[in-house]
């Protein structure tokens, strides 16, 4: 059996999820995932259903340079990291999709460098 919270994180989910699809309008869509210990962000193209560009804080190169994968420079190490492999990939203009999260914190960190990454959302 479910517990609320997880009820209520689901519903947010889908709740993002939706709007950004009535949103999107063919772009591909930045999705973020936090855990405990570490951030990931894929950039994903959902008319094919690939992922084009991905970066996360268990990469050698970033997990060497960063003291933790759970701080707010690690998410921001990530945003510029991805967001240089999507503009070498050829996508300038994603959508957000945040998931279940608030729009705090690492998962702001993330967007902002993603954006000072070349980017636009």
């Amino acid at each position: 059996m479910a517990s609320k919270q997880n009820k209520l994180t689901d519903r947010r989910s889908a709740r993002v999820r939706r709007q950004l699809k009535a949103r999107s309008s063919g772009r591909p869509r930045l999705s973020v995932h936090r855990s405990s210990q570490h951030i990931y962000a894929q950039v994903i193209d959902d008319a094919s259903g690939r992922t084009v560009a991905a970066a996360s804080t268990l990469e050698k190169d970033l997990k060497g340079a960063l003291k933790t994968g759970a701080d707010k420079s690690a998410a921001a190490a990530v945003g510029k990291l991805v967001a240089e492999r999507a503009l070498k990939a050829g996508v300038k203009e994603v959508v957000f999709d945040r998931g279940s999260y608030l729009f705090h914190g690492r998962v702001k960190a993330l967007a902002d460098a993603a954006r000072e990454g070349g980017l636009s959302f």
